[in-house]
Protein backbone atom coordinates (compact mmCIF):
# COMPACT_ATOMS: atom_id res chain seq x y z
CA UNK A 1 0.00 0.00 0.00
CA UNK A 2 1.21 3.43 -1.13
CA UNK A 3 1.00 5.62 1.92
CA UNK A 4 -0.79 8.85 1.48
CA UNK A 5 2.44 11.17 1.37
CA UNK A 6 3.82 9.26 -1.77
CA UNK A 7 0.28 9.03 -3.35
CA UNK A 8 0.40 13.03 -2.62
CA UNK A 9 4.04 13.33 -4.64
CA UNK A 10 2.76 11.23 -7.31
CA UNK A 11 -0.47 13.49 -7.87
CA UNK A 12 1.71 16.81 -8.20
CA UNK A 13 4.02 14.93 -10.79
CA UNK A 14 0.88 14.35 -12.37
CA UNK A 15 -0.05 17.84 -12.66
CA UNK A 16 2.84 19.41 -13.47
CA UNK A 17 3.64 16.44 -16.56
CA UNK A 18 0.33 17.16 -17.83
CA UNK A 19 0.74 21.25 -17.44
CA UNK A 20 3.80 20.56 -18.94
CA UNK A 21 2.50 18.46 -21.75
CA UNK A 22 -0.37 20.45 -22.95
CA UNK A 23 1.87 23.30 -22.89
CA UNK A 24 3.91 21.87 -25.31
CA UNK A 25 0.89 20.13 -27.27
CA UNK A 26 -0.71 23.82 -27.40
CA UNK A 27 -0.38 24.63 -30.68
CA UNK A 28 -1.38 21.40 -32.17
CA UNK A 29 -5.03 21.48 -29.84
CA UNK A 30 -5.37 24.77 -31.46
CA UNK A 31 -4.62 23.60 -34.74
CA UNK A 32 -7.35 20.47 -34.27
CA UNK A 33 -9.92 23.11 -32.35
CA UNK A 34 -9.09 25.33 -35.82
CA UNK A 35 -10.48 23.22 -38.02
CA UNK A 36 -13.69 22.24 -36.25
CA UNK A 37 -14.17 24.87 -33.16
CA UNK A 38 -13.04 28.21 -31.73
CA UNK A 39 -9.72 27.81 -32.05
CA UNK A 40 -9.15 28.32 -28.24
CA UNK A 41 -8.96 24.79 -26.98
CA UNK A 42 -5.26 24.66 -26.55
CA UNK A 43 -4.83 28.04 -24.95
CA UNK A 44 -7.22 27.86 -22.81
CA UNK A 45 -6.39 24.36 -21.40
CA UNK A 46 -2.77 25.63 -20.82
CA UNK A 47 -4.65 28.63 -18.81
CA UNK A 48 -5.64 25.93 -16.74
CA UNK A 49 -3.24 23.83 -16.23
CA UNK A 50 -1.06 26.08 -14.97
CA UNK A 51 -3.38 27.87 -12.73
CA UNK A 52 -4.02 23.83 -11.19
CA UNK A 53 -0.23 23.55 -10.98
CA UNK A 54 -0.46 27.66 -8.97
CA UNK A 55 -2.58 26.48 -6.62
CA UNK A 56 -1.05 22.49 -6.06
CA UNK A 57 2.06 23.50 -5.82
CA UNK A 58 2.62 24.31 -2.04
CA UNK A 59 0.42 21.08 -1.03
CA UNK A 60 2.83 18.58 -0.30
CA UNK A 61 1.46 17.73 2.88
CA UNK A 62 -1.71 17.76 1.49
CA UNK A 63 -4.24 14.75 0.96
CA UNK A 64 -4.27 13.65 -2.30
CA UNK A 65 -7.87 13.69 -2.62
CA UNK A 66 -7.16 17.38 -1.53
CA UNK A 67 -4.68 17.96 -4.39
CA UNK A 68 -6.96 16.74 -6.86
CA UNK A 69 -10.16 18.63 -5.65
CA UNK A 70 -8.16 21.70 -5.40
CA UNK A 71 -6.65 21.38 -9.44
CA UNK A 72 -10.19 20.30 -10.21
CA UNK A 73 -11.35 23.85 -8.99
CA UNK A 74 -8.97 25.89 -10.35
CA UNK A 75 -9.79 24.29 -14.24
CA UNK A 76 -13.37 25.36 -13.92
CA UNK A 77 -12.55 28.92 -12.90
CA UNK A 78 -9.96 28.98 -15.44
CA UNK A 79 -10.80 27.29 -18.18
CA UNK A 80 -12.85 29.04 -20.72
CA UNK A 81 -15.86 27.67 -22.46
CA UNK A 82 -17.48 23.82 -21.41
CA UNK A 83 -13.69 22.68 -21.28
CA UNK A 84 -13.36 24.11 -17.81
CA UNK A 85 -16.18 22.16 -16.13
CA UNK A 86 -15.57 19.26 -18.14
CA UNK A 87 -11.87 18.63 -17.37
CA UNK A 88 -12.91 19.36 -13.83
CA UNK A 89 -15.25 16.46 -13.05
CA UNK A 90 -15.61 12.96 -13.74
CA UNK A 91 -17.03 10.91 -16.22
CA UNK A 92 -20.76 10.48 -14.66
CA UNK A 93 -20.34 14.83 -14.12
CA UNK A 94 -19.06 15.04 -17.81
CA UNK A 95 -21.63 13.03 -19.47
CA UNK A 96 -24.33 14.71 -17.37
CA UNK A 97 -23.04 18.02 -17.82
CA UNK A 98 -22.02 17.40 -21.68
CA UNK A 99 -24.96 15.21 -22.30
CA UNK A 100 -22.39 13.67 -24.89
CA UNK A 101 -22.50 9.99 -25.92
CA UNK A 102 -19.80 8.02 -27.36
CA UNK A 103 -19.65 8.33 -31.22
CA UNK A 104 -20.90 12.20 -30.54
CA UNK A 105 -17.18 13.59 -31.81
CA UNK A 106 -16.03 14.76 -28.06
CA UNK A 107 -13.65 13.90 -25.07
CA UNK A 108 -16.15 11.47 -24.12
CA UNK A 109 -15.39 9.09 -27.25
CA UNK A 110 -11.45 8.81 -25.36
CA UNK A 111 -12.76 9.12 -21.90
CA UNK A 112 -15.35 6.23 -21.83
CA UNK A 113 -13.16 3.36 -23.62
CA UNK A 114 -10.26 4.63 -21.06
CA UNK A 115 -12.71 4.38 -17.73
CA UNK A 116 -14.65 1.06 -19.38
CA UNK A 117 -11.45 -0.59 -20.14
CA UNK A 118 -9.58 0.35 -16.97
CA UNK A 119 -13.12 -1.25 -14.83
CA UNK A 120 -12.86 -4.72 -17.02
CA UNK A 121 -8.97 -4.69 -16.59
CA UNK A 122 -9.21 -4.61 -12.09
CA UNK A 123 -12.44 -5.85 -11.82
CA UNK A 124 -12.88 -8.93 -14.28
CA UNK A 125 -9.07 -9.26 -15.54
CA UNK A 126 -7.71 -8.82 -12.23
CA UNK A 127 -4.47 -7.18 -13.68
CA UNK A 128 -1.80 -4.87 -12.13
CA UNK A 129 -3.12 -1.36 -11.73
CA UNK A 130 -0.24 0.06 -13.70
CA UNK A 131 -0.96 -2.27 -16.88
CA UNK A 132 -4.82 -1.50 -16.14
CA UNK A 133 -4.22 1.95 -16.89
CA UNK A 134 -1.80 1.09 -19.78
CA UNK A 135 -4.67 -0.89 -21.43
CA UNK A 136 -7.03 2.02 -20.34
CA UNK A 137 -4.23 4.58 -22.19
CA UNK A 138 -4.60 2.40 -25.23
CA UNK A 139 -8.38 2.36 -25.20
CA UNK A 140 -8.03 6.09 -25.44
CA UNK A 141 -5.94 6.16 -28.46
CA UNK A 142 -8.34 4.03 -30.60
CA UNK A 143 -11.09 6.21 -29.05
CA UNK A 144 -9.13 9.67 -30.37
CA UNK A 145 -8.81 7.89 -33.90
CA UNK A 146 -12.33 6.85 -33.71
CA UNK A 147 -13.24 10.27 -33.81
CA UNK A 148 -11.99 11.03 -37.19
CA UNK A 149 -14.35 9.91 -39.12
CA UNK A 150 -17.21 11.20 -37.13
CA UNK A 151 -19.72 13.99 -37.97
CA UNK A 152 -19.77 15.88 -34.66
CA UNK A 153 -22.88 15.73 -32.80
CA UNK A 154 -22.52 18.37 -29.81
CA UNK A 155 -20.40 21.44 -29.32
CA UNK A 156 -19.51 24.11 -31.73
CA UNK A 157 -18.52 21.49 -33.91
CA UNK A 158 -21.74 20.08 -34.65
CA UNK A 159 -22.53 23.54 -36.32
CA UNK A 160 -20.35 22.45 -39.30
CA UNK A 161 -22.34 19.03 -40.11
CA UNK A 162 -20.76 16.85 -42.58
CA UNK A 163 -17.44 19.17 -42.44
CA UNK A 164 -16.58 17.89 -39.03
CA UNK A 165 -16.35 14.40 -40.71
CA UNK A 166 -12.25 14.14 -41.28
CA UNK A 167 -11.14 15.91 -38.31
CA UNK A 168 -9.52 14.64 -35.16
CA UNK A 169 -11.48 15.96 -32.00
CA UNK A 170 -9.44 18.21 -29.85
CA UNK A 171 -11.05 17.61 -26.34
CA UNK A 172 -10.54 13.75 -26.84
CA UNK A 173 -6.53 14.58 -27.61
CA UNK A 174 -6.11 16.49 -24.97
CA UNK A 175 -7.75 13.93 -22.67
CA UNK A 176 -5.04 11.35 -24.06
CA UNK A 177 -2.46 14.04 -23.20
CA UNK A 178 -3.44 14.09 -20.17
CA UNK A 179 -3.87 9.94 -19.76
CA UNK A 180 -0.42 9.54 -21.32
CA UNK A 181 1.13 11.70 -18.82
CA UNK A 182 -0.51 9.59 -16.20
CA UNK A 183 1.18 6.77 -17.27
CA UNK A 184 4.27 8.02 -17.28
CA UNK A 185 4.13 9.21 -13.54
CA UNK A 186 2.54 6.20 -12.16
CA UNK A 187 5.21 4.14 -13.83
CA UNK A 188 7.41 5.45 -11.85
CA UNK A 189 5.86 4.90 -8.44
CA UNK A 190 4.61 1.34 -9.49
CA UNK A 191 6.19 -1.80 -10.00
CA UNK A 192 4.02 -4.03 -12.79
CA UNK A 193 4.12 -4.23 -16.44
CA UNK A 194 2.86 -1.69 -19.47
CA UNK A 195 0.87 -3.07 -22.38
CA UNK A 196 -0.59 -1.04 -24.70
CA UNK A 197 -2.50 -3.46 -26.31
CA UNK A 198 -5.99 -3.20 -25.73
CA UNK A 199 -9.55 -3.13 -27.08
CA UNK A 200 -12.91 -1.62 -25.72
CA UNK A 201 -16.19 -2.48 -26.69
CA UNK A 202 -17.15 0.95 -25.68
CA UNK A 203 -16.38 1.94 -29.38
CA UNK A 204 -18.97 1.37 -31.62
CA UNK A 205 -16.76 0.10 -34.66
CA UNK A 206 -14.80 -2.36 -32.22
CA UNK A 207 -18.13 -3.64 -30.91
CA UNK A 208 -18.74 -4.41 -34.60
CA UNK A 209 -15.98 -6.37 -34.89
CA UNK A 210 -15.69 -8.13 -32.21
CA UNK A 211 -19.21 -9.41 -32.47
Amino acid sequence: MVDSNDQTAAVLEAIEAITERIESEKQHLIDLDSAIGDADHGANLARGFEAAHEETADMADADPANVVKTAGTALISEVGGASGPLYGGYLEKVQDRGDARVGDKTMVDAIVPAVDTYRKSIEEDDLHPLTALSKAVDAAERGVEFTVPLQAKKGRASYLGARSVGHQDPGATSTLFMLEELLNVASEHLEGDIDRDATSPTIPDEESEDG
